[in-house]
């Protein structure tokens, strides 16, 4: 067997508990400061693969600590304990960790066999951030090659996460908008976030809108049509030079949008 023949060891699973006692001398800052990090960790963890599942659990009855369960993937023990030590909040956790097993009874598709070269991982969305933005009035330039040309300028917003929130940045974002024959709106939409922290997002999304021709014609007269009856959609890209937030530069982002009378609407999640 050649090297490049050689098959490579599928990767261990864990079912890990933490318990998260945050002791009471603790700043605010401080705890702000480790959860966002904690959040960022996890989604990074999650983008390799590495982090499949988490839970909360009840705690004991007047327990202040916080209960977790979380499936993860490792080369070995050893791997694992190392990436559980990185986590931001790791001086405040009780860890116990219960090594898988696969088994014969497993429904899983492999059914408790050993996973094949060839298996692919399914992708999860986690989401990432909900923006509420308002626009102002588009400039129409008319009729170019690909269809109809509008600029839509984003003036303001706010967004909102499990790990980051804060505003939109107005004068750095609009989407350079195509409307084709049919009414379907090819979006080139580049936006700017800044985060409660004062870390800046760079936000570039590729979209497309499309439906029924009256469905479309309401959104176009700017009234207020329900998101399930039409397609808004994009692959987002996004790019931050804060350390926490380096994570997202190699994420994979997935756009679903909605227009309302006076603004839009994206709910963006990592394709993990």
């Amino acid at each position: 067997m050649s090297g490049g023949d050689r098959a490579v060891p599928p990767l261990a699973e864990y079912l890990v508990e933490f318990e998260i006692d945050i002791p009471s001398r603790a700043a605010a800052a401080d705890v702000g400061r480790r959860t966002a990090a904690e959040a960022a960790a996890a989604a990074d963890l999650a983008a390799r693969g590495l982090l499949v599942r988490l839970w909360s659990r009840s705690s004991a009855s007047g327990s202040t600590a916080r209960r977790t369960l979380g499936l993860y993937r490792a080369r070995d023990r050893a791997d694992l304990d190392a990436r559980l030590a990185a986590l931001p909040l790791s001086e405040w956790m009780h860890v116990t960790v219960c090594p898988l097993e696969g088994h014969p009874n497993d429904p899983g598709p492999t059914a408790g066999a050993a996973p094949r070269r060839d298996d692919l991982p399914v992708p999860r969305l986690v989401p990432v951030f909900r923006l509420d933005a308002d626009l102002g009035t588009a400039v129409d330039l008319g009729p170019v090659p690909a269809g109809r040309r509008r600029i839509v300028p984003l003036t303001t917003g706010t967004f909102t996460g499990p790990a980051i929130a804060g505003t939109l940045l107005g004068g750095s974002s609009a989407d350079w908008q195509t409307v084709l024959a049919d009414g379907t709106a090819l979006g080139d939409i580049r936006y700017t976030l800044v985060t409660d922290d004062g870390d800046v997002l760079d936000v570039r999304s590729h979209s497309i809108r499309h439906g029924d021709p009256e469905v479309l014609a309401r959104l176009a007269r700017g009234e207020d049509v329900d998101p399930h009856e039409y397609v808004f959609r994009a692959v987002t890209r996004i790019e931050a030079a804060a350390e926490g937030l380096a994570w997202m530069n190699k994420g994979v982002f997935l756009t679903v949008g909605a227009r309302r009378a006076g603004g839009v609407t994206y709910e963006t999640y990592l394709a993990e």
